[in-house]
């Protein structure tokens, strides 16, 4: 993958056309947003225009907290699939299998050697290399699974073909999430909204609030944080009332959804709504494993006191509560099933917590944890790079930066 090209703090080759861009969605003029952000209008002026290339962290963590985005919206997320061209061949198969060809082949019953059961369980692994980021891997599976879900969802008896639409949502609902991990959210949501209609036609309760969960989080990512949070509040106050939550899975997905609604709030700038939601879900979380053990952990929302808490941190991070996230990470103890992309998302917020206490060396050892944790994922961060190149340009360099700044290609 070809590297991005940095000088003094951070750069990006679409900064100033992302800040525009993020900019008009929001409905805001350079003005409003220097409002808004406490940034100067000339500097938002100068990016947009591209006469400034860089800017450093402070500037654009207030520049995302004013356009109510995450600051890796901003910069650019991490390489979600970051093997090949954003529109090559494999990603070309999953919008087809997404979104058949006009007048093709209509989907045929499965045959008489199809396992429902086997389906269920590729599917659970294709939700697991998700979480571990190995998304080339979940693009190569994907067709298939789409395609062998619609036949399983003709075939058989009702309850066969009630399952079959069960794995088909499932499979959508996967094919929107790697569809906005390659920044088409267009596409996400016509993925999500048809995995909403298969989970419709079958008899899982708690597949179609997974589905609006996943749709939430999409409406996020364009900026449409009102309508996230009221998707999301609806689904989870219908789970209440129909009883759900009596379950550990039904919990779960309540829990998921408690989560995005806090993060929809803190975007639009109710930090102190935001955080009463998430300390009545991290209350709440302490009763899933005291009730009686789900389905496949693969195939439902996660919610665990873990994941609450790295929520928590990340909610604490980005929107200037950097002490806060620090006192909440010490107490954080990570369960198992915690995925291996919260995980290093943790690392990487509490290295920006340190960063912005002014607490380098703190930074440098959760950085270098990261390294060992996810080197690949960490090399190609844009993020990760803004740190350590914020740090690079201190007087007092700690010990450790350099082997971080040679190793992400920031050093002098």
């Amino acid at each position: 993958m070809r590297r991005r090209a940095y000088r003094d703090g951070v750069a990006s080759e679409d900064l100033g056309r992302t800040l525009r861009r993020l900019r008009r969605l929001a409905d805001l003029t350079q003005e409003e947003l220097a409002e808004r952000s406490d940034v100067s209008v000339d500097v938002i002026r100068q990016l947009e225009q591209g006469r400034k290339q860089s800017a450093r962290l402070p500037t654009l963590h207030a520049l995302a907290n004013g356009l109510g985005v995450e600051l890796t919206t901003l910069l650019g997320d991490p390489p979600a699939v970051a093997s090949g061209e954003n529109d090559g061949p494999r990603f070309v198969a999953v919008r087809r299998a997404i979104m058949p060809v006009l007048w093709g082949s209509l989907p045929v019953p499965a045959g008489s050697d199809f396992s429902l059961t086997r389906l269920r369980d590729r599917i659970a692994d294709a939700w697991t290399q998700y979480h571990a980021a190995e998304f080339d891997a979940v693009m190569q599976a994907l067709p298939d699974l789409i395609s062998e879900a619609h036949s399983a969802s003709l075939s058989g008896s009702d309850e066969d073909r009630e399952g079959g639409f069960a794995a088909l949502g499932k499979a959508l609902q996967l094919g929107g999430h790697v569809a906005v991990r390659m920044g088409k959210t267009d596409l996400a949501l016509t993925s999500l909204e048809r995995a909403i209609g298969a989970a419709e036609q079958s008899t899982d309760p708690l597949l179609a609030p997974m589905i609006v969960n996943s749709i939430a989080w999409t409406y996020q990512r364009q900026g449409r944080l009102e309508d996230a949070l009221g998707i999301a509040l609806t689904a989870a106050d219908t789970m209440k009332k129909a009883d759900h939550t009596a379950t550990a899975d039904g919990l779960k997905v309540w829990g998921g959804l408690t989560m995005s609604a806090a993060t929809s709030a803190a975007r639009s700038g109710d930090y102190e709504r935001a955080a009463a939601m998430m300390e009545t879900a991290e209350v709440e979380a302490a009763r899933v494993s005291k009730l009686p053990a789900g389905s496949d952990n693969r195939m439902i929302s996660v919610f665990s006191p873990s994941s609450v808490r790295i929520e928590r941190i990340r909610l604490a991070v980005q929107y200037g509560h950097s002490s806060e996230a620090l006192t909440l990470a010490k107490g954080t103890r990570l369960s198992k099933d915690t995925p291996p992309s919260w995980r290093t998302w943790l690392l990487l917020d509490v290295a920006r917590a340190h960063s912005d206490v002014g607490d380098a060396p703190g930074a440098v050892k959760t950085l270098e944890s990261l390294r060992r944790v996810a080197p690949t994922w960490m090399q190609h961060h844009t993020l990760a790079v803004a740190i350590v190149r914020d740090l690079w340009a201190l007087p007092n360099r700690p010990p450790g930066l350099r082997s971080l700044a040679e190793f992400l290609g920031v050093a002098d």
